[in-house]
């Protein structure tokens, strides 16, 4: 076997690796994400008992801002923002959903 031969298989295995911690910290940001879907039906719950809005704009920049303080550079800040900007919109969502859904509303 050449090496370029062992050094091409020794890269996949790294990038078999590679993938295989993103396939963990995916299962991970899953888990999570629905832990945090759940905190969103909690919130959209007391809103509509105290006659809160679900949109928030500050606490939204709030979060945001919460977010973009952990990344390490303005590389990952960007995605990150991006990132963050949709689970917001996609919590936002499913809030409204959950909340149309409720015992004497109207559906969207």
């Amino acid at each position: 076997m050449s090496d370029t031969s062992v050094n091409n298989a020794a890269h996949w295995q790294e990038l078999d690796e590679w993938r295989k911690k993103i396939d963990a910290l995916d299962r991970q940001l899953s888990s999570l994400l629905c832990e945090r879907l759940d905190c969103a039906l909690n919130i959209s719950a007391l809103k509509l008992r105290i006659g809160e809005e679900v949109l928030q704009p500050e606490r939204e920049k709030a979060v945001l801002n919460n977010v973009l303080n952990c990344a390490d550079s303005p590389l990952k800040s960007h995605a990150l923002e991006k990132i963050y900007r949709s689970i917001i919109e996609e919590s936002r969502l499913f809030q409204h959903e959950w909340k149309s859904n409720q015992p004497g509303k109207k559906s969207l």
